[in-house]
């Protein structure tokens, strides 16, 4: 049987896979650059916002928050939709606590989200490799002092004449 962080690693891995097929075109974010140009209407706007929101272009990412953020304080009505988009931005930033604030806020509003829900445990789990990945470099680190610690007081100690 699976334990429940076996599950999440396993969600994380099929969203990270859906993630990396929708991978927007460059074709794509400069017909929705131009569009939105010319027409810089809200739809337009999201439209391309969202469409950045899954690149893999830091700067894009950052550039798609900022606009969805600005839908939503300006009260476009796909609030709930910018929010996913917010997330996933984030999640692909690696802030993974702030993508799985804006998937709780979804579930408070729409618990039958299936999307949000999906991206909150890959939220989850991701943070969760990422401190254990951490927790490893410690110890690593401290298993590698203690003998340098070790390695030094022996050296020292035998190069001391009595």
């Amino acid at each position: 049987m699976r334990t429940s962080k076996q599950m999440q690693r396993e969600k994380r891995r099929q969203l990270d896979e859906k993630l990396a097929l929708s991978y927007p075109h460059n074709d794509l974010l400069e017909d929705l650059a131009s569009k939105c140009t010319k027409d810089p209407s809200p739809d337009n706007s999201f439209q391309y916002a969202f469409a950045l929101s899954k690149s893999r272009n830091p700067g894009e990412l950052r550039y798609s928050i900022s606009m969805l953020a600005s839908l939503i304080k300006n009260g476009y009505q796909h609030q709930v939709d910018c929010m996913f988009g917010s997330a996933t931005a984030h999640y692909l930033l690696g802030e993974y606590d702030k993508s799985r604030s804006e998937c709780e806020a979804i579930l408070r509003n729409r618990p039958e989200n299936d999307a949000a829900a999906e991206l909150h445990t890959a939220s989850i789990a991701a943070k969760d490799e990422e401190e254990e990945k951490k927790a490893k470099k410690i110890a690593v680190g401290g298993t590698v002092a203690v003998a340098a610690m070790g390695l030094a007081l022996l050296f020292g100690a035998g190069g001391r004449k009595r």
